[in-house]
């Protein structure tokens, strides 16, 4: 089974850019959006292969996020129980084995502005996710917003006070894994480094690939055995992130 997930950082703007041909030629069982800043009905797309469940923003151009699924879900929901459900941040799909949690966490913005909003975030987030795997196996996937190691981005000492990279959020993101999730890039590639999903507009970042790992595919434990493969197709330009791709043994 092949999933994908992409930050496209504006679906409208994407789809100019290769958007579709990409999501046909990858030819994922599941495809998660995130950053798809738009709302009901500002979007034509022709896609009859996937079953698809949107979470727009209320703010417009804004957030939101998204779930296209071949196999129909056994049910969808919309945000997690928390204030920021109204920036449409999540969308969870439930099937048969798993549940698939589509994110886009929220930046913490400059000087580190919205980072108490941040950590209650991700304390929401982690009682949600560690619920639903009371119940079946989860994987989560999306722009989590954090780079949780050294390893996972191209300047870390230049960036340890700035958002994506304070110890604040790498140590949410650790308590998340501690709660029973596995990177399952990680799992994989331990030691790999320069391997980013996301560059900065600015400075020629993406040529000169200094970069953040910030977008991830995580399992539940219980999905350890089943990880393939977990790989970022950095070669793919619609947007500043680069879709993050997760093969299951079925």
């Amino acid at each position: 089974m092949k999933l994908v997930s992409w930050n496209v950082n504006g679906l409208r703007a994407c789809q100019k850019k290769g958007f579709e041909e990409y999501l046909q030629q990858v030819d994922a069982d599941i495809f998660c959006l995130q950053e798809t800043k738009l709302q009901e009905h500002q979007i034509s797309l022709e896609i009859p292969a996937y079953h698809t469940y949107w979470s727009f923003a209320e703010k417009k151009g804004y957030s939101g996020t998204a779930l296209f699924s071949k196999a129909k879900p056994i049910s969808v929901e919309q945000g997690i129980g928390h204030p920021l459900d109204n920036e449409g941040r999540v969308v969870t799909a439930e099937f048969e084995q798993f549940f698939v949690v589509c994110c886009y966490t929220p930046n913490s913005q400059d000087k580190l502005a919205r980072l108490p909003v941040r950590m209650d975030w991700d304390d929401a987030f982690r009682e949600y996710v560690s619920s639903l795997k009371y119940m079946k196996e989860v994987i989560i996937c999306g722009d989590l917003n954090v780079a949780h190691k050294s390893i996972d981005l191209k300047n870390p000492k230049a960036n340890e006070r700035n958002a994506g990279y304070s110890i604040e959020e790498r140590e949410k993101f650790s308590l998340l894994l501690e709660s029973g999730f596995i990177d399952t890039f990680r799992l994989l590639y331990p030691d790999r480094s320069e391997a980013y999903s996301w560059w900065s507009y600015r400075f020629n970042a993406r040529a000169n690939n200094a970069g953040w790992r910030i977008d991830y595919w995580l399992v539940s434990d219980d999905l350890k055995d089943k990880v393939e493969e977990s790989s970022i197709d950095a070669d793919i330009l619609g947007s500043d992130h680069a879709p993050v791709v997760l093969t299951l043994f079925d």
